[in-house]
Order: C-alpha cells, then sequence, then structure tokens
C-alpha cells in the first residue's frame, strides 16, 4: 500500500509538468496529443519487443476494451490542451482539480457500489479549493468548459482501468490504451484540420525535444505509476490524488510564465484546502491495510 502511493505521488509530480509542456510545445491541441501518443507508442513497443517478450494473452474483448478506452484517454488529452490553449496554465489545471469530486460521485454509479461520505467530503473540499484558487473570467470561458470535459473522461478511464487492471498488467494497459489512442486521434485528425485548419503541424526541433520528455516521462513512466497504484488503492484515491497535479503545474506556471498575474490572493488558500483534502485522505488509505 506505502508503495502504492508513493508511486502515486511521483506519477502525480511527472503530471504536474504537462501544462507548462503543453504551452512551451507550438502545435495545437490535436497535434500535440498524436505525436505524444506516436512516440510513446513507438517507445511501448520496442520495450515490449526487447524486454517483455511474452506474448500478449488478450482476449477479444479485453482488447477491445483497451483500445475504445484509450479513445477516452487521447481525448482527455486533446480536451485539456485545448483548455490551456483557450485559456492559460492554471485555469486549465484548475478544472482538472474537479475529477475528485467527479469520481466521488461518478464511481458509486457506474460500479454500483456505495456512496462513501468521506470521498464526497473530501471531493467537495477539492472543488472548494478551486474556487478559491481562480475566480473565474468569462473571457476563459472556452478552456473552463474543455477543462471540465477532461475532468469527465479522466474520471471514466480511470474507472475502466481500475477495473482492467485486475487482470491485466499496467504495461499492456498503456500499450494497448495509447494505441487506441492514436489511431482513434489519426481518424480524427483529418476532420479537425478541415474544420479548424492549422498551419503549424510539423513540430520544430525544439518541439520535439519537449515531446520526448512529454511521452517518455509525464506518459509512459507517468501512466505505468499510475496505473500500478491503482492496482491497490481506489479509483477515487488516485484522482483525488491527481488534484495535486494543479498545484505542481499552477506553480511552476508560476515560475515560467508569471501567471500569478492574472491570479488573485485566494490561489494560495486553494492550494492549501486541496493540500488538506489529499493529505488526509492519504492518511486514510496509509492507515488501512485494506484496499481505499
Amino acid at each position: 500500500m506505502k508503495k502504492a502511493l508513493f508511486q502515486l505521488h511521483i506519477a502525480v509530480f511527472l503530471a504536474g509538468f504537462t501544462g507548462v509542456l503543453g504551452r512551451l510545445i507550438s502545435l495545437n491541441e490535436l497535434f500535440l496529443v498524436w505525436y505524444r501518443l506516436l512516440f510513446a507508442i513507438i517507445l511501448l513497443w520496442i520495450l515490449k519487443y526487447f524486454f517483455f517478450k511474452s506474448e500478449i494473452k488478450l482476449i477479444h474483448k479485453s482488447r477491445l476494451t483497451l483500445l475504445l478506452t484509450g479513445a477516452l484517454v487521447a481525448l482527455h488529452w486533446v480536451f485539456f490542451y485545448g483548455s490551456i490553449k483557450y485559456s492559460n496554465i492554471s485555469v486549465g489545471l484548475v478544472c482538472f482539480s474537479s475529477i475528485g469530486f467527479f469520481t466521488a460521485i461518478l464511481e458509486p454509479l457506474l460500479i454500483k457500489r456505495k456512496l462513501i461520505f468521506s470521498e464526497v467530503f473530501f471531493g467537495l473540499m477539492g472543488m472548494i479549493g478551486i474556487y478559491c484558487i481562480f475566480h473565474f473570467n468569462p473571457k476563459f470561458s472556452i478552456g473552463i468548459v474543455l477543462g471540465l470535459i477532461s475532468s469527465l473522461l479522466a474520471v471514466l478511464f480511470t474507472i475502466i482501468n481500475k477495473q482492467l487492471l485486475k487482470t491485466i498488467t499496467s504495461f499492456d494497459v498503456s500499450l494497448f490504451e495509447f494505441t487506441g489512442g492514436f489511431f482513434t486521434l489519426s481518424i480524427i485528425l483529418p476532420f479537425y484540420f478541415y474544420f479548424l485548419p492549422s498551419l503549424n503541424f510539423i513540430p520544430t526541433f525544439q518541439d520535439l525535444g519537449w515531446l520526448m520528455i512529454l511521452s517518455v516521462f509525464c506518459t509512459v513512466l507517468a501512466f505505468n505509476l499510475s496505473s500500478s497504484a491503482l492496482k491497490k488503492v481506489s479509483s477515487f484515491t488516485v484522482n483525488l490524488t491527481f488534484t495535486l497535479e494543479p498545484v505542481y503545474g499552477i506553480l511552476l506556471a508560476f515560475m515560467v510564465y508569471k501567471e500569478y498575474n492574472e491570479m488573485h490572493s485566494g490561489v494560495y488558500l486553494g492550494i492549501v484546502i486541496i493540500l488538506i483534502s489529499v493529505f488526509l485522505q492519504n492518511l486514510l488509505v496509509w492507515k488501512s491495510k485494506t484496499h481505499a
């Protein structure tokens, strides 16, 4: 259990860099995620061929579920980076903090389990933290909507993965889901390019460097660590802990882009509230020797 929580927090820390990297990369949101997945699946298939040579034994239904879940993962990232591109890093990350609350409400409905009061309470704390962090400005309305859709998609694929990881390794989950996400975006790409044409669809040399960091550390490594943790802790605990991603990301945005000029003093109170909610939930899991 302690190892799972450690893996989870490392994954969240790595994920905290995705917002700044998304801003640094000049590509639009769909091309950015398409290249991110392309590099990630190339790395994963190389690792599978050279280091994990055992045959992938998955029934047809499991493979189909993984590929379709990968579509949710890919679309989650597209909406997330769209939120950043149409507003700023802080808005996109703050909206992502709603993931804890959405999980507390949706997971009991989707897997037919009992509603847990502590999860709803900590989820609400996270939502209060969001409100305090950012006094939403009407000019960021598109970014806010995209960010909330991104959070809902993240909740859905995390709940599905919790069930898949009972019988499938985290590596194979990553491999097939990223592959499914890549092919999904490849199908969408021509339509997206037609309706939202972009002159910038080939990454620059600098973009390639950032994309490699994003793909290797913030995608392959972070996704596998969070998937491994998901085998031991609940979907809610994973998603609530991921509300720390905005805290890390916003602090990085402050340092790199000085976005604190667009934020009011309530951001500090909001960060403290989110930290308290995550700390209390992780403390409960840490003390428990059963699944959260």
